[in-house]
């Protein structure tokens, strides 16, 4: 049962750099989309959407998860809400994947997997980062590093 259980996922930008992280099932996409960003140290500042194509072009997944819809804007009307669809629904079992754009400007892309789900230790506090491997990429460019 989700209530009693918790998720672990990983979510890559490029294969050495990733984040681990536990979270409750029970909890949107909107949410887990929040404890990915705020575990690459992103601001949450853009629309994103959660894709099940994991290869090639992303706006053909035939499943597809957007906060345009949740703002109103979902113009081809089938993609589903990221803020009513909870991350058991949209990872039902271990080795789940979806693609998760970020920023559809910049398009930080994260393969996101269910590693494992696993019972709920009491007094636990989530989302919490289990493993931080590789240093996370700046969000925006900044012409004076150049």
């Amino acid at each position: 049962m989700a209530e009693t259980e918790t998720f672990v996922f990983r979510a890559s930008l490029k294969p050495k750099i990733y984040r681990d992280f536990e979270i409750s099932g029970t909890i949107s996409l909107y949410a887990l989309a929040q404890a990915i960003v705020r575990f690459f140290d992103f601001d949450f500042d853009h629309a994103f959407g959660f894709y099940n194509k994991l290869k090639g072009n992303i706006y053909e997944s035939p499943l597809r998860y957007e906060l345009f819809v949740d703002m109103g804007e979902d113009e081809g009307g089938d993609a589903r809400s990221v803020k009513r669809t909870r991350v058991i629904d949209a990872f039902p079992s271990v080795g789940a994947k979806l693609r998760f754009l970020f920023d559809y400007g910049d398009e930080w892309v994260f393969l996101v997997e269910l590693l494992t789900r696993k019972p709920k230790e009491a007094k636990v506090k989530l989302p919490r980062l289990l493993i931080s491997a590789g240093k996370a990429p700046a969000q925006y460019f900044d012409a004076e590093e150049e």
